[in-house]
């Protein structure tokens, strides 16, 4: 394996981690630059970590990882999802259109919740990366090829949350319920591309 690869496998590993920044962006858009570390860095960590246990683990769960990541990661986009969609319902069913001072915020449970569902499909990454050292080797040892993934990861999280927030100040009222339907579509993604 070539690092113009494993750069490419980064990118790929990082976009369900930067399309969530982005909606997190989006339904928060007052937030403080240490909470927008935090979102990129919770992306970026788990991202990092989960080839890792992935390429370690692999002859014990790979086969059950393959089958189960990708309905645990829709399960949990979809619950996330679904609670911030009907959270902005009954806002507005309520007294009108959402305000933003009374938006859900995002709790550090909710952000373990998304980092760990954007990064199951980095544990199958890790089978991956060990087949590949065991046929045409790795760029770089795996700790540092995980520490790669995590970073890019890291730095297009951090874009996405800042993105999301421009985004999110233009909507306004609607950030909320778009974000959530936004997480749910991400969800049915990543589980059509694992059982398909």
């Amino acid at each position: 394996m070539q690092l113009w690869e494993l750069m490419l496998i980064a990118v790929a590993l990082s976009m369900d981690a930067f399309a969530v920044g982005m909606t997190d962006g989006m339904e928060e858009p007052t937030m403080s630059a240490p909470k927008r570390a935090a979102v990129a860095g919770a992306f970026g960590l788990f991202q990092c970590l989960m080839p890792l246990i992935g390429y370690y683990a692999s002859s014990a769960f790979s086969s059950v990882v393959e089958r189960i990541a990708p309905w645990l990661s829709f399960a949990l986009l979809a619950f996330i999802g679904g609670k911030a969609v009907f959270s902005a319902v009954m806002e507005e069913r309520r007294g009108g259109l959402l305000k933003r001072t009374s938006r859900a915020r995002l709790t550090p449970a909710k952000l373990f919740a998304q980092a760990i569902a954007t990064a199951l499909d980095a544990l199958a990454v890790g089978v991956t990366l060990l087949a590949s050292e065991a046929t045409v080797g790795l760029p770089f040892h795996i700790v540092l090829c995980a520490l790669l993934i995590g970073l890019v990861t890291f730095i297009l999280s951090a874009a996405a949350v800042e993105m999301g927030e421009r985004v999110g100040n233009r909507l306004s009222d609607r950030a909320e319920l778009l974000g959530g339907g936004v997480l749910i579509l991400i969800g049915v993604k990543i589980l059509l591309e694992g059982v398909a």
